[in-house]
């Protein structure tokens, strides 16, 4: 079984989705059986390369103060940390995560893209220094054991695995993807946002078991955090 997964760096609920989906798989009896792929997502294609501060940033997007702003994060922040995952609520930054979907696209190739997408998830929400220059890049790549000079050859490359990141957005819009993290499982069931770990359990479970061809059963309640065009769900104080 095959488990697609819409996704981008910049993505909080991207970050913690991941983590209940892990959680779900890891108890799932057939884990050994099931292939995880992600795909590429960028929630604003024309985001600047430079890196800016998220805290401005969150509140330009959502009109709140920056002292708003911080606490929204916060919040944010203690999802993640129940989830066991570090995030640091300030000091971190965004900026246009194209590059990074292209170097995953080679990761995948050489056999190594889940340990790169968590290493990018690390670097960007739980370490202050960015995670997008490209020299940095290059490290992290590293990290997640991939060649140092190929991966610094792709980003060198603009056009670099650029379409394989251009088909996986054109999946997505096809299938209706409007925000991520969105799971497709075997091209039978669509579950969107950051999921409790048991809908992904039941979910795992009802792919297994299913044979219903497309259109993708929606799996899950609508309302779980996600993060779109528009912007990342808040949570509520």
């Amino acid at each position: 079984m095959r488990v697609e997964v819409w996704g981008d760096i910049n993505c909080p609920w991207c970050y913690i989705g991941k983590a209940r989906f892990d959680q779900a798989l890891a108890g799932f009896e057939h884990r050994e059986d099931v292939e995880v792929v992600h795909r590429s997502f960028e929630l604003d294609p024309h985001a600047p390369r430079a890196a800016r501060p998220v805290i401005p940033l969150l509140a330009a997007k959502y009109g709140l103060s920056l002292e708003q702003a911080e606490a929204a994060e916060g919040h944010i922040a203690e999802n993640a940390r129940g989830e066991g995952l570090p995030y640091l609520s300030g000091g971190r930054d965004a900026a246009n995560s194209f590059d990074m979907h292209r170097l995953l696209h080679f990761a995948k190739e050489q056999g190594r893209q889940a340990e790169l997408l968590d290493v990018l998830y690390r670097a960007n929400f739980a370490e202050e220094r960015s995670a997008f220059a490209t020299a940095r890049l290059v490290e992290l790549a590293v990290e997640a054991r991939l060649d140092g000079e190929a991966a610094a050859a792709v980003l060198a490359d603009p056009e670099a695995y650029a379409d394989a990141v251009r088909e996986d957005e054109a999946t997505a819009s096809a299938m209706g993807a409007t925000g991520v993290p969105f799971f497709v499982l075997d091209r039978r069931l669509g579950v969107s946002g950051a999921q409790p770990v048991e809908t992904f359990a039941r979910a795992l479970e009802q792919a297994w078991e299913s044979q219903v061809p497309l259109p993708l059963i929606p799996v899950g309640g609508g309302d779980a955090q996600a993060c779109g065009p528009d912007g990342c769900a808040l949570p509520q104080q």
